[in-house]
């Protein structure tokens, strides 16, 4: 009997870390905020704070990629742009990492939550706003904005978090992209702000492999379908998306700091 109840706890964990982690991806994949649902799901896991992160990044890493993947076969991402940007944001996530491993980001909400409502006014009372792309080429003054914009929001990724995909959305759409190009090429960063934040957590120790890979299936499975769907319903359901989970973020955030 014992056994058996050892064997069923080590099989549930898993399993519902799967589940968190699929939730995460579909959700992720299409406008960010995915880590909403993941990094909770880890930490109730009774992992050290650092290892939860850690292995969550391991996950996020495979829904990252899987919802890229998707993105750039369907030509939904400006692959010239964000190959030029990626460099920036691999390694503003790195010292990101580096940074929130030695000082936790405990007095950091309060500007979270101010930049999130400016970010929901915005899209909330234009309307129109990323309904069409109207960008032509990164050149001169605002390329220089988009590598401080990439360059800042992989350092926010790697030391925060919450809300990385949709800075990123909105940085893209603020650039003059549609909602839908925006989050193909946020995506793209995406991967590698997680990709650049997990590199330091491994060199650390701070990842638990069963755990990680457990969200990680889960997390290919929800951004494919995330993804896929995004693709196909277009701008005007990524710019519903961004919005619901937008509000959510701002909701957790707000009780944590002001409740919780």
């Amino acid at each position: 009997m014992f056994e058996w109840m050892v064997l069923d706890s080590a099989l549930v964990v898993p399993l519902l870390l799967f589940l968190a982690g699929a939730i995460a991806g579909f959700v992720d994949s299409i406008v960010g905020g995915g880590g909403l649902i993941s990094v909770p799901a880890m930490l109730l896991t009774n992992l050290p704070p650092g290892v939860a992160l850690g292995s969550n990044k391991l996950a996020s890493v495979f829904g990252a990629f899987s919802a890229m993947i998707n993105f750039i076969r369907q030509k939904k991402a400006d692959i010239g742009l964000v190959k030029r940007l990626l460099p920036f944001t691999f390694v503003g996530s790195i010292a990101g990492t580096i940074l929130v491993i030695s000082i936790p980001p405990l007095y950091l909400k309060p500007i979270i939550i101010f930049l999130l409502i400016a970010v929901l006014l915005f899209v909330l009372f234009k309307k129109d706003w990323g309904e069409v792309s109207t960008y032509t080429k990164a050149t001169g003054r605002r390329f220089v904005l988009l590598v401080l914009m990439a360059l800042s929001i992989g350092f926010y990724d790697g030391f925060i978090g919450p809300g990385t995909g949709t800075f990123l959305i909105f940085g893209f759409i603020f650039a003059g992209f549609d909602f839908l190009l925006a989050s193909g090429n946020a995506k793209v960063l995406n991967f590698a702000s997680n990709l650049g934040s997990l590199l330091v957590f491994i060199a650390m120790d701070h990842v638990n492999y069963v755990y990680g890979l457990s969200a990680a299936v889960g997390q290919i499975i929800g951004a494919t379908i995330g993804s896929r769907m995004a693709i196909r319903k277009g701008t005007g359901f990524v710019r519903l998306v961004f919005i619901v989970m937008t509000v959510s973020m701002l909701a957790k955030l707000m009780y944590d700091y002001f409740v919780g």
